[in-house]
């Protein structure tokens, strides 16, 4: 399993800016794919997650009603679309895929891909 993020950059505050995961060798339908996020000098967080076939979900309580996340199942990808950006959203965002439910903890993915930047500054 291989996951590739990439579209990050430098963005102003109040901007937009949109990530994308693609996969090889796993379908993300199948599966629990997350966005986590490790700001400088801080630990690894939880962004948003989009699990199962269903789509259910998931967003953390500082990037609700400013992100979304969806999927697109024929090209088997993950898009983070993220708006109205902030200072505090700069990290390197990272995309993880994993099988349980608990989409918010690491510990439930086992596939990771390498971080890409995020820098909102002006």
């Amino acid at each position: 399993v291989q996951l590739q993020a990439s579209g990050g950059g430098l963005v102003q505050p109040g901007g937009s800016l949109t990530l994308s995961c693609a996969g090889s060798g796993r379908r993300f339908e199948n599966y629990a794919t997350g966005w986590f996020r490790q700001p400088p000098g801080k630990e690894r967080e939880f962004v948003a997650a989009i699990r199962w076939s269903a789509g259910l979900i998931n967003y953390a309580a500082s990037v609700k009603d400013r992100f979304t996340i969806s999927r697109d199942n024929a090209k088997n990808t993950v898009s983070l679309q993220m708006n109205r950006l902030k200072p505090e959203d700069s990290a390197v965002y990272f995309c993880a895929s994993g099988s349980t439910p608990l989409v918010t903890r690491e510990v439930t993915y086992d596939a990771w891909g390498r971080g890409t930047q995020v820098t909102v500054s002006s």
